[in-house]
């Protein structure tokens, strides 16, 4: 979950969203005007963080076991006139690990004593719940799940084998399912290659020394766990164990496919929408990448767009949508259009976010964004820049020198906050313009400025073919596992034949 809020230059709300409050431990009744609660500063900074973001305008980041937060200083006609905090939530508001809220045999009342042997097996449950189906990755669920029966067996003192085999979840013919191991662990000798038919068709099936127990949740078959000893059966508290370590292995599964799915959904709609770019005017060379989390998270709400003007300018656009998923993907469709509209009006690029703000704060359903505009004039070797919110450009010289380049930055859209800025620099032949988000370059606990300064350092070869320089750029920076989506756009003016 990702949450934003604006604070004044006293430190004070102007906006937050209801994901922030959530994740910050603050009230939304009478926020406006309020500072920051003591027990939210626990989690989003302290005063003295936040002043010294508003004293020197360097970007601070903020951890906590429940969230990271980055503030950023918002600049309004040269002055720092408030902070913007992205907050994303990393645990729960007391600091636990995530647990899904399912029920597990073994859950009723037991005497108290950690002798007792339902203690021990209330114990072992719980432990199963935190171990297994920590990820949304059915492959480390199977490993979780087997290396759990391995350790920590039925009987207390480890399995000889466990395997996972899981069902196509593609599957639609009748016949043989088709079945794949995804993990053993152990003696593999000492197991069938495959689940009895009986067992997935969902009933578990016990013979001397041998386990086997269907994978189900919401009455699917989703595969089977097999558990093999060298000698010896298991008694009711051994298959207990077994059976509510099967059963959480299960629930993991099936919101991982879910996942899977969803995130599936989410990145062809997204791919879709990116692969209509509007085309610049011929005097400008443009390239643009898009490449998807490589971490398992869901998709983001990234996107870039160019837009023809008057006069042979181009209207570049890069921008965030916070949050990811199918919403994600779907309101960063809408502000894309939104901005088409609005800069049809040739407006200047300020006016443009300003417009653009007071559109989606009058959409409640639609989630901030961040958002970039630079308007190139090639005729003129100019580009004006407006910022909402987002990490600024970076401008490529000649001699290969990489500079970030110095920007008012305005609320994120959305806020209703509005004042945005514009800042104006030559832009030559020679350079090359680079306008990205920030997967490109954010690592998890590390300052942003560290971040952008890794950026700065790469010195490519100023004199490469654009579509070069792009991919020397994401090479170094490891984009393709990168912890979030990264877009990235470069442009190029184009000196006539």
């Amino acid at each position: 979950m990702t949450g934003l809020a604006v604070l004044d230059a006293d430190a004070r709300y102007l906006f937050a969203d209801e994901v922030y409050c959530r994740i910050a431990g603050e009230s939304a009744k009478g926020l406006p005007g309020r500072a920051v609660s003591p027990r939210a500063e626990a989690v989003v900074g302290p005063a003295a963080l936040l002043t010294a973001v508003l004293a020197d305008g360097h970007p601070r980041t903020h951890e906590s076991a429940h969230g990271r937060c980055t503030w950023q200083r918002l600049t309004i006609a040269g002055c720092g006139e408030g902070l913007a905090g992205l907050l994303v939530a990393t645990g729960t508001r007391d600091g636990r690990t995530r647990r899904h809220p399912d029920t597990y045999p073994g859950h009723e009342e037991h005497p108290a004593h950690p002798d007792h042997p339902a203690h021990r097996q209330q114990h072992r449950i719980a432990e199963a719940a935190d171990r297994i189906g920590t990820t949304l990755d059915e492959r480390t669920t199977c490993q979780e799940l087997a290396g759990f029966l391995a350790a920590a067996g039925p009987d207390g003192h480890g399995s000889a084998a466990v395997a996972v085999d899981l069902l196509a979840d593609d599957v639609r013919e009748p016949g043989t399912p088709l079945v794949r191991r995804a993990a053993v662990v152990g003696r593999a000798e000492l197991l069938p290659s495959r689940p009895p038919a009986a067992v997935l068709r969902g009933e578990p099936r016990l013979d001397g020394p041998r386990l086997a127990l269907p994978l189900i949740h919401r009455g699917r078959i989703l595969g089977a766990v097999l558990v093999a000893r060298e000698h010896g059966g298991y008694a009711g508290h051994e298959l207990l164990l077994a059976r509510s370590a099967a059963r959480r292995a299960a629930v993991a599964l099936d919101h991982a496919r879910l996942f899977g799915h969803s995130q599936r959904t989410a990145g062809e709609l997204q791919r879709a929408l990116l692969t209509d770019p509007g085309l610049p005017h011929p005097n400008l060379r443009l390239v643009t990448r898009y490449l998807p989390s490589g971490t398992g998270t869901l998709v983001g709400g990234d996107w870039f767009e160019s837009v023809r003007l008057h006069f042979g300018r181009t209207l570049l656009v890069m921008g965030d949508v916070m949050g990811h998923g199918v919403e994600a993907a779907v309101d960063m469709n809408s502000y894309r259009r939104a901005l088409r509209e609005a800069a049809a009006a040739d407006l200047p690029p300020e006016r443009i976010l300003r417009r653009l703000d007071q559109d989606i704060a009058g959409h409640p359903a639609r989630r901030p964004a961040t958002c970039l505009l630079a308007q190139v004039d090639p005729a003129r070797g100019l580009v004006a820049f407006s910022s909402a919110g987002h990490l600024p450009p970076v401008v490529i010289g000649r001699s290969g020198t990489a500079e970030l380049t110095g920007i008012p930055v305005g609320p994120p859209l959305g806020t209703g906050v509005g004042g945005y800025d514009r800042a104006t620099r030559p832009l030559g032949p020679d350079d090359t313009l680079l306008m990205f988000t920030d997967g490109l370059v954010e690592r998890r606990g590390e300052d942003i400025d560290v971040s952008l300064a890794r950026l700065t350092r790469l010195r490519p070869d100023p004199g490469a073919p654009l579509d070069a320089l792009v991919d020397t750029v994401l090479t170094r920076l490891d984009a393709a596992h990168a912890e979030d989506d990264v877009a990235v756009l470069a442009a190029r003016i184009r000196l006539p034949d």
